[in-house]
This record gives structure tokens, C-alpha cells and sequence, in this order.
């Protein structure tokens, strides 16, 4: 799973207009047995991209040539249910890099920051907007501007400012995980624990 800076992101989107998308639709319970990242994305809404014989179920927007881009948009409460680790995975592998919804549950959130998928929350009516924009227009773009925490949908020209914790911010803007910054900080506290002693 590529660490890719986050800066601006410019995309179309893929729709996904349903409310209390769990982790189990996310990601089916059948498939947490692997232990890397590599993989998840062929899985991602598995139940609903293929039928029993391994189809691609047609009216399902991932099959749908014409919805593209790294941007998902979500209904209202996005990533509910159990605190998998492997739905970041599956959306991260698949090659979303933005999610954008107007509630997320906690631990997705957290999980998706942690695996290079940026949440981003926007009122009930931006979000309605959006989903308006993108049946009207498939090739519409969003901007998300990181560094300014904005939203914008280009066809309306209508933006919304996001929340995002100031250190994950940081993180996602240079390509770091947990680990990559503790490394980046070794000689800090290197020198702070031998001034401790």
C-alpha cells in the first residue's frame, strides 16, 4: 500500500449513496484470515460487486464504467459495525485515497488515517449536493485540499471546510505511518532521553 503524500486531490468520484455501510459489507468476515495488506482491494463490497457464481453483478456502481476517480463518496454513517482494521485495507488496496461521508464511525476513521485513506466529514447537505452533482454529471470533480482542509465540488463551486487531527494531518501531508515518525524524531529523543538520565 503505497505511503502517498496528501496535498490537493483533484478526482471524480465513484457514488456509493447507502446509510450504515458496516465493516462487514465493507469487507466480508470470510476474508480477515490473511495477515499482510496485499489483496484486500479484490475484495472490497465482495458481496455486493459479485454474485454467488462469481459474477460481476452489473448495477453495482465498482462495475459500473462509468463512475472512476479515488474519491468514495458514502451515505451518512459510513464504516460502522466492527473495528476491522481490514476495511481501511480493502478501500486503501482498491485504490481509494478519500472517503468523504457526513458521519464516520471512530475506529474507521482512525484506521483509515492510519492506512493512508483520508475521511473527510461534511454536512448532510453538502453531501447531498455532491450525490446530486455526480448522478447529473459522472465526470464532475471534488478538490480536497488538505493543507487548507477544504471541499469543493467544482460544478457547483460550493466548498466546506473538514476537521482533521493535527498530527495525522502532518502525517498524511509527508507520507508517514505511526513508525515512519518516530523515526523521523530519533535524534530528538535521543537527545531528550540522554538529557533525562
Amino acid at each position: 500500500m503505497a505511503k502517498e503524500k496528501f496535498n490537493i486531490i483533484t478526482s471524480t468520484c465513484v457514488p456509493l449513496p447507502l446509510e450504515n455501510v458496516d465493516t462487514d459489507q465493507i469487507i466480508p468476515a470470510r476474508f480477515l484470515k490473511a495477515t499482510t495488506k496485499e489483496g484486500f482491494g479484490d475484495n472490497l463490497f465482495r458481496d455486493w460487486r459479485y454474485d454467488k457464481q462469481n459474477k460481476p453483478i452489473k448495477s453495482f456502481v465498482l462495475n459500473d464504467p462509468t463512475y472512476s476517480g479515488v474519491i468514495l463518496v458514502g451515505g451518512k454513517n459510513f464504516g460502522s459495525g466492527s473495528s476491522r482494521e481490514h476495511a481501511a485495507w480493502a478501500i486503501a488496496g482498491y485504490g481509494f485515497r478519500v472517503v468523504i461521508s457526513s458521519f464516520f464511525a471512530d475506529i474507521f476513521k482512525n484506521n483509515a488515517m492510519n492506512n493512508f485513506v483520508l475521511p473527510v466529514v461534511v454536512s448532510d447537505s453538502f453531501l447531498k449536493e455532491l450525490f446530486s452533482s455526480i448522478k447529473s454529471d459522472p465526470k464532475m470533480q471534488v478538490e480536497v485540499d488538505v493543507p487548507n482542509q477544504t471541499v469543493k465540488n467544482k460544478q457547483t463551486g460550493k466548498s466546506e471546510k473538514f476537521q482533521i487531527n493535527g498530527y495525522k494531518k502532518h502525517c498524511l501531508m509527508n507520507g508517514l505511518d505511526d513508525i515512519d515518525f518516530l523515526l523521523s524524531n530519533k535524534a530528538k529523543i535521543e537527545e531528550w532521553e540522554s538529557k533525562s538520565k
